[in-house]
C-alpha cells in the first residue's frame, strides 16, 4: 500500500481494557516538510457511512490487531472535534501490553492510516476533505507537539513525486 499515509495525534484515555479518545482532530494545522496540512470536518464521513472494516493496530503493525469495526471491538464516529474512537482491547499479549502502558500513562497517542480521496491545495497548504480510512493505531512513541494533537511524522524523500501520494510514517 504505497499510497497509504499515516498521521498521529496525542491523547487517549484508558478505562480498564477500553481505550477512547480521538484518532484525528479537525482543523489542526501541522507542518510536513515543505507543506502544511489540516483535516477538514467530515473528512471521514464517507468511510464511516460505507461500513468499511477499519482495523485498530499497535504501531501500524498488521500483525498486532487490537480490534476492528466489523467485530464491534472498535467504534468510530465523527463529531465537531474530530474522529472519535472507542477500542476494547483483546486478551492477547499486544492487548495486555497496551493496557499496561495506558494505565501507566506511557503511550504516545493515536495515529491513523488513510488514502486521500478529496483534497485541496492552496499554495503549500493541503486540506484533506475526504479520506479512505484503513486503520487507526495506538502509538507507543512520543507526541511531537504537546499543545496540539498532532505527532511528529517522518517521510521518505519525495523529490519528483506527486505530493498527494506521500507515505508518512508516525514516530
Amino acid at each position: 500500500m504505497a499510497d497509504l499515509e499515516h498521521r498521529a495525534t496525542a491523547g487517549l484515555q484508558s478505562h480498564g481494557r477500553v481505550l477512547s479518545g480521538y484518532a484525528a482532530v479537525f482543523q489542526s494545522e501541522t507542518r510536513i516538510g515543505e507543506f502544511t496540512e489540516r483535516i477538514a470536518p467530515g473528512a471521514f464521513r464517507d468511510t464511516l457511512a460505507s461500513g468499511r472494516d477499519v482495523l485498530a493496530l499497535a504501531d501500524h503493525d498488521q500483525r498486532s490487531v487490537l480490534g476492528r469495526t466489523k467485530s464491534g471491538t472498535l467504534t468510530l464516529s465523527e463529531d465537531g472535534h474530530g474522529l472519535a474512537y472507542t477500542l476494547t482491547l483483546p486478551d492477547t499479549q499486544a492487548g495486555r501490553d497496551i493496557a499496561a502502558l495506558a494505565a501507566r500513562g506511557d503511550l504516545g497517542g493515536m495515529s491513523f492510516g488513510f488514502i486521500a480521496t478529496d483534497e485541496t491545495w492552496t499554495g503549500t497548504t493541503r486540506e484533506l476533505r475526504a479520506v479512505e480510512l484503513h486503520e487507526i493505531s495506538v502509538v507507543q512513541a512520543w507526541p511531537a507537539y504537546q499543545a496540539t494533537s498532532i505527532n511528529l511524522r517522518n517521510r521518505p524523500a519525495y523529490e519528483g513525486r506527486d505530493l498527494r501520494y506521500l507515505w508518512l510514517q508516525t514516530c
